[in-house]
């Protein structure tokens, strides 16, 4: 597993981000508190028949619609002003909702109730550009995946504890349930007064007031880069599963599992747990870098558990409604708790990586509209799973669980569709699964391969494995140039073409391909990129580290960047090297091994030399092969 220096808790101890954690903190929850208390209302106090699927699927549309509408204007603010002035000025417009919200639940207004959801949701559509721009702010590159894992986790654990305590006010008199959402919008007010300054990215922004202009000129923003749109994409696919989801449960409680209100809770909170769960998991999966290979995991396992889900069916009609304890008791009833819990967890390692591959590829100037981009197609993909659901269990006269399968096959077909157009999140995934399957990768000094600009990576080359190992290690993509023997390589073939590889032989063999390949080598370094080589030319057939081959020298002449030795350990004698024989061609030894991946310091285009660098990494690599 890659070696995980800091654990992401500890930005909870910083002021540059814990002050923000507890402020979008206390607004997920008291959003939650006060959903939970309505949609409670109307599922189980509804008195016309089939009046709650309506009135539940017209208050997630209401919530949600603010963002479609309003989010193209959220992301200009929010580009152009200071973001811990934007946050506290937000707050203090929650303060004076939940106010207004509070009379409502002591009137038991339902048409003033559902006008304040989408008052509510106005107020979150202009916190959700700040909410996730400001972290590439004040947190590094190594930061970001555990920022957003805590972020994520945070939303969802708040969502747990507001959805219990909205399960609890109701049993209560209503004035506890008024009382909490004030006190809590007071709160997460006086919290973001210490959230730190984070500069404006485009001052000099004029602002466009035509929403339905500017929503098309932010959907622009995203497509630029087409790696950030389809993980937009992506991330509102997820937000259609979770609404579908969520909305329905409920509802899904009362007339599939026969179970009371305290059911109901029990349910979003095992999925909540399971968000939770996963996107920490994702953090350390990932060694504290963006791993887009897990999206591919995450959309299997939102696929299978979906599916068990939906073929679960409904319970057996018991003489009166489920308790919670007596649904705990009922046959059937532990399936239903893991299919949730796991779909929660697959969520996590799913949404995760896909919102870093948005902050971290975005450009600065742009990424709170890239940002609100994302929010428009989220809600514009959330109001369809609310009009889904209503047709479903409405006109169409369909069950939850029916709507839950048609969901979940939905998603195998977006899967299929997204990793085809970007094949690298599959190739990421094989990376990521081939090298965890066979290694324990322990990596040092990650941070000095530059985080942006062009350098050349040189490493010894013990088996074939060496790019795969050094690929999943590093927090940027890498172009490597590798024999064309083993670019060919069945499998790792698809790796190596989607990681756009560069094939070389040598000249004598092949002098088109040589030149070409020096030529593909100039191109991806004047265009910024990371190459890696192995100037040895050939795997190691004794261990040892053998002579480095003029051929770096050739590529810092012709394009001057610097050069980055380091160093693999631990890789001789397994399957892959040509220890004891040929490799592939002998029985596997061990699997699980441990390996070392070690970057040492930096060198100067004009210091840099085969014989010096050869040195170099012999240096790093010890006395173990």
């Amino acid at each position: 597993m890659p070696q995980n220096d800091h654990a992401p808790s500890s930005l909870l101890k910083t002021r540059r981000f814990a002050p923000f954690f507890w402020t979008q903190f206390a607004g997920a929850f008291n959003d939650n508190i006060f959903k939970n208390v309505l949609m409670l209302l109307l599922a189980f106090r509804a008195t016309q028949p089939g009046q709650t699927d309506i009135l539940m699927n017209l208050a997630a549309g209401l919530f949600i619609l603010p963002f479609f509408l309003f989010s193209s204007l959220a992301g200009q603010i929010a580009d152009k002003y200071e973001k811990g002035f934007l946050i506290r000025r937000i707050k203090l417009a929650e303060i004076g909702i939940m106010s207004a919200g509070a009379a409502a639940l002591m009137m038991g207004s339902t048409p003033a109730l559902l006008s304040l959801l989408f008052l509510m949701g106005t107020q979150s559509a202009f916190f959700g550009p700040v909410k996730y721009s400001i972290m590439p702010q004040h947190l590094d590159s190594t930061e970001i995946i555990g920022g957003n894992a805590l972020v994520e986790m945070g939303t969802f654990v708040a969502i747990l504890a507001g959805t219990i305590a909205g399960g609890i006010l109701i049993q209560l008199p209503t004035l506890c349930s008024a009382t909490a959402v004030v006190v809590t919008a007071l709160a997460g007010w006086l919290i973001s007064r210490k959230i730190p300054v984070a500069p404006a990215a485009s001052p000099d922004l004029v602002i466009g007031w035509n929403i339905f202009s500017q929503t098309l000129r932010t959907l622009g923003y995203a497509k630029k880069e087409k790696t950030v749109f389809l993980s937009v994409l992506g991330i509102s696919w997820f937000w259609f599963l979770g609404a579908c989801y969520v909305t329905q449960i409920p509802a899904y409680t009362k007339n599939v599992l026969h179970s009371t209100e305290g059911v109901a809770t029990l349910l979003l909170a095992m999925f909540s747990i399971g968000i939770g769960a996963g996107s920490m998991l994702c953090e350390y999966l990932s060694g504290k870098k963006v791993e887009y290979g897990l999206v591919p995991i995450g959309s299997i396992g939102l696929s299978l558990f979906g599916i068990h889900l939906a073929l679960m069916g409904s319970l057996p009609v018991p003489e009166v409604p489920h308790t919670l304890l007596s649904f705990l008791g009922t046959r059937g009833s532990l399936p239903i708790l893991v299919d949730l819990v796991l779909i929660g967890i697959f969520g996590g390692l799913y949404i995760v990586p896909l919102f870093a591959i948005v902050q971290t590829r975005s450009e600065a100037s742009h990424r709170s509209r890239v940002i609100a981009a994302n929010n428009i197609l989220n809600a514009l993909f959330m109001v369809g799973a609310a009009i889904l659901g209503a047709l479903f269990l409405g006109p169409f006269g369909l069950s939850i669980p029916t709507l839950f399968l048609t969901i979940t096959l939905m998603n195998i077909a977006v899967a299929v569709y997204i990793y085809t157009l970007v094949p690298e999140f599959t190739m990421r995934c094989l990376v990521w699964v081939i090298t965890h399957l066979f290694y324990r990768i322990h990596h040092e000094n990650l941070e000095k391969i530059p985080s942006e600009g062009a350098a050349v990576i040189v490493c010894n080359h013990v088996s074939y494995m060496d790019a795969l190992i050094i690929g999943s290690c590093c927090r940027r993509p890498v172009r490597f140039v590798m024999d064309k023997g083993i670019f060919g390589i069945p499998v790792l073939n698809f790796i190596f073409r989607t990681g756009k590889t560069i094939p070389i032989t040598s000249r004598r063999k092949d002098p088109e391909t040589y030149e070409n390949a020096f030529h593909r080598i100039a191109e991806e370094l004047e265009a910024g990129e990371v190459i890696c080589i192995f100037p040895e030319g050939k795997l190691t057939r004794t261990g040892e580290i053998d002579v480095f081959k003029s051929g770096i020298e050739k590529i810092i002449e012709r394009t001057p960047v610097p050069v980055v030795p380091t160093a693999l350990k631990g890789l001789w004698g397994s399957f892959f090297s040509h220890k004891d024989g040929t490799a592939l061609a002998k029985r596997p030894r061990r699997l699980y091994s441990k390996i070392h991946f070690t970057v040492g310091d930096p060198v100067a285009p004009e210091q840099a030399t085969a014989e010096g660098l050869h040195n170099r990494v012999l240096s790093l690599r010890g006395d173990h092969a």
